[in-house]
């Protein structure tokens, strides 16, 4: 497997509001919004040219980190399934998802039946997690998530390549049954997030794609530089898809109050400050869009895919 946005092109994405209420960045109108307003933005970035929508991952938030974090986190795995089926196009990504909390198997069987389902549009969006007491409430051990991780995406690229992959845990060597398998065979993409130097190493050795998490501490330009040096060192392909957090965006001049880092104005002007991402190896933006209600967000999406989308390249 390797990059999957083509040559020259920039796509863009969003994590859906709703479906985790964080403080940190859910908007008012959320607090009621539930189903129908899920349903209404993954199809209004579905006609709207999106390359994915993405859905976090937590299980359960222990007291007191709910005050930041809230309790409501859907679940990824049946949020993204029930989004698949009222879509056409755009990709399910989960951004991102837990592995040291799941067998490896468990996960490679979830995305291959997203995929399946879905006719090849799963993106398996990975992440070694961040809440310590997450981690103690499920029993996992919270250290050495990163080296769990690292063991567990071989095993799931092999149970994504083959019907009965001969790894995974005692009595995998005579091959583990595991269909259905991925729309395409062993073309189920992997992206790893984060954005401390392990974190990227690991998406780059690892991984057919990377999601920053915050800026690196190095850098975007240096952490680019980094990915791609080691990818050559090990002798990997050099196409590898590189997203950026863009944070909110608002299409024309908002009548409510936004953040002041919220990118507005012109669809020419956001264009010509978002192309300065491409110019930097960047070909994957990751976008939240603002609005009084799920309509106006809904609004946004689609104004973005049909004016500021084309300008992106040349």
């Amino acid at each position: 497997m390797s990059a999957i946005i083509p040559a020259g092109d920039v796509a863009w994405g969003l994590q859906l509001p709703v479906q985790s209420k964080s403080t940190s960045f859910v908007q008012p109108w959320e607090a009621t919004a539930g189903p129908a307003e899920l349903v209404a933005m993954a199809r209004a970035a579905d006609r709207a040219g999106a390359l994915y929508i993405g859905v976090c991952d937590h299980v359960g938030i222990p007291r007191p980190a709910d005050e930041k974090m809230s309790a409501t986190w859907y679940d990824t795995i049946a949020t993204l399934g029930w989004l698949g089926a009222v879509t056409e196009r755009v990709r399910l990504l989960s951004h991102v998802y837990v592995l040291p909390y799941r067998h490896p198997l468990v996960t490679a069987k979830a995305f291959q039946t997203l995929d399946h389902l879905s006719g090849g549009r799963a993106i398996l969006g990975a992440g070694a997690g961040h809440l310590q007491s997450e981690f103690e409430l499920l029993g996992v051990d919270f250290e050495s998530r990163g080296r769990q991780l690292e063991e567990a995406i071989p095993v799931i690229r092999a149970a994504f390549a083959e019907e009965y992959p001969t790894v995974g845990g005692p009595g995998a060597e005579v091959g583990v049954a595991m269909s259905p398998r991925p729309a395409v065979e062993g073309e189920l993409p992997i992206w790893i997030g984060g954005s401390s130097k392990v974190a990227l190493r690991r998406a780059a050795l690892l991984a057919d794609g990377w999601l920053p998490q915050g800026p690196p501490k190095m850098g975007m330009t240096a952490a680019i530089a980094f990915i791609r040096d080691e990818r050559e060192a090990a002798g990997l392909p050099e196409a590898f898809d590189v997203g950026v957090t863009v944070g909110p965006v608002f299409v024309g001049e908002p009548d409510f109050e936004v953040e002041d880092f919220t990118m507005r104005g012109s669809a020419d002007e956001i264009a010509e400050r978002l192309r300065k991402f491409p110019a930097r190896g960047i070909n994957q933006l990751q976008l939240r869009f603002v609005g009084v209600d799920a309509a106006q967000v809904c609004d946004q999406i689609e104004r973005f895919g049909a004016e500021v989308a084309p300008l992106l390249t040349d």
